[in-house]
């Protein structure tokens, strides 16, 4: 073994040690055992829907059942990528794709008529979070970060990333530690970093945070703190303020608490976990007093477990003027609701500040009375001003676009 390998070899061991070492998160007695339902809930055969992954052919996608608004038009844009989630797009214009269960990072390329699309990564733990910088793309797959230089004009062979893990020190636990990363107008690197836990007390300088840091990993601050699980976040081009959507806890109610979407209007608010949830509900496990005081509460819920994930502001010049700042949220789709909830892909409109929030259908259709055949995941704008969105059961990406 080289001296360089067995150094590091000694460093990881060393510091997987010192994390065994520390305490786990703190867990509530009164509660069942991990993932399990507490007696009051009527429900307890609900559990999560395991995503398809393998292809879906384009027959088999019911594209006509997705209503959007009158003008809009929504079409099947890349397909065959199964557990596609969230998108960055490369200076060249490649979408790149990540996934969760299997583990692949994939590159979409647009041949005009078509789109073609190649594995450009594979073998990873849940390679989710995806940003893309100064021709090198970024791939985070939870606590491991690789760097892929040059990366467009070798898709097909794109050799062996840099490794950055050590620099970024991101914590190893997986539960809600998919990540969701981008690069924002600061030119820093955000990361999410969620509670590894249902609900529990945690040391929340090290989770339930979302952290930036300079593009070589130095320069680590917590942005914002108490944040359960937020996998999409984007800046108001109106303000520059970060913007995110927060995943509430299971097994409290069948309806609630609620997905939140917050504003970072100071760095290094405290957003409630665990303590206090949605708009002001406090957590009837782990208790303190006053546990809503000094929270930031969201500018407004977004439904009872719909598990809204990636968001983004609509920049575009292609939809009406008045979608200009509005906000484009995917809503996955609840697990643990009798009466699903989400599926979809809402539209949200308030002020720089956060005033007069309000949400409405943007794409319907993926639930079908209490059946579900679609889970959209993510959204992302292109530069002609339409909009593709992500679905992780058909391992598919569709186009919204708008007929002036």
């Amino acid at each position: 073994m080289k001296l360089g390998s067995a150094l590091t070899a000694v460093a990881l061991l060393l510091a997987s040690t010192a994390l065994a070492q520390q305490p786990a998160p703190a867990q509530n007695p009164a509660l069942p055992g991990p993932g399990m339902p507490p007696s009051h809930m009527t429900n307890m055969t609900l559990s999560p829907h395991p995503p398809v992954m393998q292809v879906t052919a384009p027959d088999k996608i019911p594209l006509n059942k997705l209503k959007v608004p009158a003008g809009f038009k929504i079409e099947l844009w890349a397909h065959g990528m199964p557990g596609v989630r969230m998108m960055t797009r490369g200076d060249k214009g490649t979408i790149f794709g990540g996934t969760r269960i299997i583990g692949r990072v994939y590159a979409i390329s647009d041949k005009g008529a078509q789109r073609e699309h190649v594995i450009l990564a594979q073998g990873l733990t849940q390679p989710n979070g995806l940003a893309f910088r100064n021709g090198a793309l970024y791939v985070t797959a939870i606590n491991k970060v690789f760097r892929y230089d040059g990366v467009e004009d070798k898709l097909a062979n794109p050799g062996t990333p840099v490794e950055m893990t050590d620099a970024f020190k991101l914590p190893p636990e997986v539960h809600h530690n998919w990540k969701f990363t981008a690069f924002g107008p600061d030119n820093k690197l955000y990361f999410q970093v969620g509670a590894p836990c249902n609900i529990c007390e945690l040391n929340d300088n090290v989770h339930g945070q979302i952290r930036r840091y300079n593009p070589d990993g130095s320069g680590m601050e917590i942005v914002a703190k108490g944040v359960r699980n937020t996998v999409g976040f984007d800046w108001d081009p109106r303000s520059g303020q970060l913007w995110f959507t927060d995943n509430g806890r299971d097994w409290m109610s069948e309806d609630g608490p609620e997905e939140e979407l917050n504003r970072v209007s100071q760095i290094g608010a405290h957003y409630g976990f665990p303590y206090c949830h949605a708009n002001g509900i406090p957590d009837p496990d782990f208790k303190k007093p006053n546990p809503c005081q000094g929270v930031t509460l969201p500018v407004i819920t977004l439904g009872a477990h719909a598990a809204a994930l990636g968001m983004r502001f609509y920049r575009g010049n292609m939809f009406p003027p008045e979608y200009q700042n509005s906000i484009l949220v995917a809503r996955r789709g609840s697990w643990n609701r009798t009466q699903k909830n989400g599926y979809d892909v809402v539209r949200v409109t308030a002020g720089a500040n956060g005033e007069n929030p309000k949400v409405e259908p943007f794409i319907t259709g993926f639930l079908d009375g209490n059946d579900f055949w679609g889970r959209p995941v993510d959204v992302h704008v292109q530069p002609d001003g339409s909009v593709l969105v992500s679905d992780e059961q058909n391992g598919a990406i569709y186009r919204v676009s708008y007929q002036r």
